[in-house]
């Protein structure tokens, strides 16, 4: 990577996954945790959810992706992936919040783990009720 080269950084989060994200100028490379999107992402609809923002903002072959991604499951890291792209797009070109914005790549997904409640098997579920 040269010295004069610009990056642009950005955090996704989505459930318990967190994600660094750095765009660099490049090829089109896309590395998660030091692997290949592809190979990282054992489903295509994973990695084509990471690499959704770039798609939508069509500036797919432009950037070459460095993620450091930690917690969660597999689909959350996409999910979480794809937000912090969309983060460091908005750093390279203010004027892609519409399309990103509108494509729904901007909006953090706010849902959660519910907690599991004393006295319960689980978050919602009850023992079974027993007349007698």
């Amino acid at each position: 990577m040269s010295a004069d080269s610009t990056v642009y950084l950005g955090t996704g989060r989505r459930k318990t996954s967190t994600a660094r994200v750095r765009l660099v100028a490049g090829s089109g490379k896309y590395l998660a945790n030091d692997l290949s999107f592809d190979s990282y992402f054992k489903h295509d609809n994973f990695s084509r959810r990471a690499a959704a923002p770039l798609t939508t903002a069509d500036v797919k072959d432009k950037f070459d992706v460095i993620a450091n991604i930690a917690g969660g499951g597999t689909s959350a890291q996409a999910g979480a992936v794809a937000h912090g792209i969309a983060r460091a797009l908005l750093k390279f070109n203010a004027e892609l919040r519409v399309t990103l914005k509108k494509a729904g790549h901007l909006t953090r997904d706010p849902r959660e783990k519910e907690r599991k409640k004393p006295g319960q098997p689980g978050a919602r579920k009850r023992f079974q009720f027993s007349k007698r």
